[in-house]
């Protein structure tokens, strides 16, 4: 079934994000207002080195005041490959320069509510370059064991979509670095 959607109307846009209210018909035919958040793509990379450790960032979420490990991952600048911000966001984040970049997948981590795509990629290993340019991402980097992963996301140390979604497709598949 695939919903028809008609007008829209712009609630809010900023640099950041665009809010919209769609009259979306049914199948059966009846008319909704549907809200819609429309952002720039994202790009990430998860660093695995040969010790099966992956780096992460760990920090505090404001929205909602929590705490977790989080793959360096942010905007895709105008003119900017995925690629290439995905590197470039590794290096502000973290002060570490990823290996060569291989693509894993997109995903849309809110396809109900939001335009939201994040291009992510896997490095072998990293190498460290020096303190992260972005001092307010996190409050810590750490190599963190993919064998760990599991019990983070059981205690609830780590909830980003986006960061479950790639580590747990990394430990389903074999690496060619190990």
């Amino acid at each position: 079934m695939k919903w028809k959607v008609g007008p829209q109307r712009s609630l809010y846009v900023d640099d950041w994000l665009d809010i919209r209210i769609a009259d979306v018909e049914l199948p059966d035919g009846q008319h909704r207002e549907h809200r819609l958040l429309h952002t720039k793509p994202g790009a990430g990379a998860v660093a695995v080195n040969r010790d099966r450790q992956v780096l992460l960032l760990w920090r505090h979420r404001f929205i909602t005041d929590t705490w977790g490990w989080e793959i360096p991952i942010g905007r895709i600048e105008d003119g900017e490959s995925p690629a290439v911000a995905a590197a470039r966001e590794f290096e502000e984040e973290t002060g570490w320069r990823p290996g060569p970049l291989r693509p894993l997948f997109e995903v849309r981590p809110t396809p109900g509510l939001s335009t939201s795509r994040h291009s992510i990629f896997l490095a072998d290993g990293a190498v460290y370059i020096g303190e992260a340019t972005d001092k307010s991402e996190a409050d810590r980097v750490d190599w963190v064991p993919l064998a760990d992963v599991r019990a983070h996301i059981t205690k609830g140390e780590m909830t980003s979509g986006t960061t479950i979604a790639a580590l747990l497709y990394i430990l389903s598949e074999p690496l060619s670095s190990t």
